[in-house]
């Protein structure tokens, strides 16, 4: 195999392996971020809490504890207007369109409701062991998933898109034979689109750096470890064992040892989880927001925003009957700010894109992945046949 080459003499999966066949995932995310503070916020008396004061063009502002001051983006804000790149004045926007208006009994029982429900679905999807921190871990979430963010998606002169979907397709192949966790793969994209900027690598080496990064997550991540000498043999042996070390060593220093990051998968699962979506919905999601590590032009957004796009684009295709509960748990689920319209809008036309052409690409792994009875075979949906039918639903 050629050194600029991928691996192409040995078959990197079976996407028909029986699921009992497979490892069962295991949630770490005490590894992926934690709460700032351990102890529990005080809850204010309603007896001596202070009145708030509603002014007409004022947005509902949740006051719960002392920590409400810290500047996480949730709910109505007043400080929900923000400044584009052309100076123009955008409105952030909520996951459901119509926002909560008309249902103002419930807008003073949201921020209670939002904190209860985000407490059970982090209880349940296993993010947490206490419960007692899990509101705690939220805020965390959304207050550090700015940390490490990108502000453009250009990479270095002598790397392509191209190039580097190439390389993320190989790299989610290899992450599938191995049964990771989905958290491994998001994390080790993560770190190699941070090591693409910040360390130097000639082309020669680029599947060699790829490799590297998905084993770095792979040890934040993971319980058991593949020997070195197996990822080596996963590339050809096109690089050694001492050359995988000595990358690992320039990439943790290149990164100056952060391997932190909150994934947007877990963003998506927790608000699926409040918005009551259906099995399919979540599926649907779930390959759309894997599709997303493909594009490069995905890098600059937050990981919020690709899962409340994920989200809002699934139930758009899948188009499913709506039920007076559900469009409540959406309603309520809608209450935290996943950023602008135009940036939500923008997203949402990059993954029906990708959707539509994702079974005509080389790069097809994700396709393959999701086609499978196991996923619901949400991939082959007739809704994402064509850009146009998606993106009109998107408009």
């Amino acid at each position: 195999m050629a050194r600029t080459g991928f691996c192409e003499s040995k078959p990197l999966l079976d996407f028909h392996k029986k699921a009992d066949e497979r490892r069962a995932p295991l949630r770490t995310w005490s590894n992926a971020c934690g709460p700032v503070d351990r102890c529990q916020p005080v809850e204010v008396e309603e007896s001596k809490a202070a009145p708030v004061k509603m002014e007409p063009e004022r947005r509902w502002e949740r006051r719960l504890s002392a920590q409400t001051s810290d500047g996480i983006l949730m709910g109505f804000h007043d400080d929900s207007l923000t400044q584009s790149a052309d100076g123009c004045v955008e409105e952030r926007m909520l996951l459901f369109p119509h926002g909560l208006q008309g249902l103002h009994s419930l807008q003073a029982l949201v921020p209670n409701l939002l904190r209860h429900e985000v407490e059970t679905a982090m209880e349940q999807l296993d993010f947490t062991w206490d419960r007692a921190y899990a509101w705690d871990m939220f805020l965390d979430m959304m207050r550090t998933q700015t940390r490490n963010s990108f502000p453009n998606a250009d990479l270095l002169s002598h790397f392509t898109d191209a190039t580097r979907s190439v390389l993320v397709d190989w790299l989610i192949q290899v992450h599938e034979m191995m049964h990771f966790q989905e958290e491994t793969l998001y994390l080790g994209i993560h770190l190699l689109n941070r090591s693409l900027r910040e360390v130097k690598v000639s082309t020669v080496n680029l599947q060699l750096l790829g490799m590297v990064c998905l084993f770095l997550a792979a040890k934040k991540e993971e319980c058991l470890l593949p020997e070195v000498s197996g990822l080596c043999y996963l590339m050809d042996h096109t690089y050694t064992k001492h050359q995988l070390l000595r990358m690992e060593r320039k990439v943790l220093f290149g990164l100056k040892f952060d391997l932190s990051y909150c994934p947007p998968l877990h963003f998506l699962l927790l608000l699926a989880s409040v918005a009551r979506c259906s099995a399919k919905a979540v599926w649907m999601a779930r390959y759309l927001l894997e599709l997303s590590l493909l594009e490069g032009q995905c890098v600059v957004f937050l990981p919020v925003q690709l899962a409340g796009a994920a989200l809002f684009l699934s139930r758009q295709v899948l188009q499913e009957p709506p039920t007076p509960g559900g469009e409540a748990a959406w309603c309520l689920a809608a209450s935290v700010n996943v950023g602008s319209e135009a940036a939500m809008v923008q997203i949402m036309h990059i993954l029906a894109s990708a959707a539509s052409k994702a079974h005509t690409r080389e790069t097809c792994a994700t396709f393959i992945k999701f086609s499978s009875p196991e996923t619901m075979q949400v991939s082959r949906h007739p809704g994402l046949k064509t850009a146009a039918g998606l993106l009109g639903l998107c408009t």
